[in-house]
Order: structure tokens, then C-alpha cells, then sequence
């Protein structure tokens, strides 16, 4: 459930769609078939459906990305880095 920006140091407040960008992060899990001893064989799979929010401020600076180990976060643009220098 959203309720505020994904930016980690914004406390802007999910209230409604208005401004901002919208994320939809879809997750495939996957289950091992533990009959099978040689490799990954997927038994069931399922899809796991997150939704991530940057407000109308953030938005324009930053884009949310997946990192290993850390999971989603948030990534400056290009854009706001070359505006900024």
C-alpha cells in the first residue's frame, strides 16, 4: 500500500493521483520442484504486483530503480544531474 514517496528522504504524503509519477514493479516467484535434484526446475509461479509513488517534486530529479541486496530504491536522473551542474 502507498503512502508516501518512494524518495526515502521525502515525507510527501500519498493522498491521490494528482501529481507525480507512478511505478509498477511486477515481481515473477517462482517455487523449486523439490523432486527434481539436478537445477532449477519451477514448479508454480506467481506474480507479486507492488506499486511505487514519487511525488510532482521528486519526479522530475529521480527515478525508482531495483538494486540487488537492497531492493527498490531510488536513482537520480541524468537529466537532473547535467540541469544541476
Amino acid at each position: 500500500m502507498l503512502s508516501k514517496c518512494t524518495n526515502p528522504e521525502c515525507s510527501t504524503r500519498f493522498l491521490y493521483m494528482r501529481g507525480g509519477k507512478l511505478f509498477r514493479w511486477d515481481q515473477l516467484q517462482g517455487v523449486k520442484d523439490p523432486g527434481v535434484k539436478s537445477g532449477l526446475t519451477i514448479k508454480k509461479e506467481s506474480r507479486r504486483v507492488e506499486f511505487f509513488w514519487l511525488c510532482d517534486k521528486c519526479a522530475p530529479r529521480m527515478t525508482v530503480v531495483f538494486r540487488k541486496g537492497i531492493g527498490i530504491t531510488t536513482k537520480p536522473l541524468l537529466a537532473a544531474l547535467k540541469l544541476a551542474s
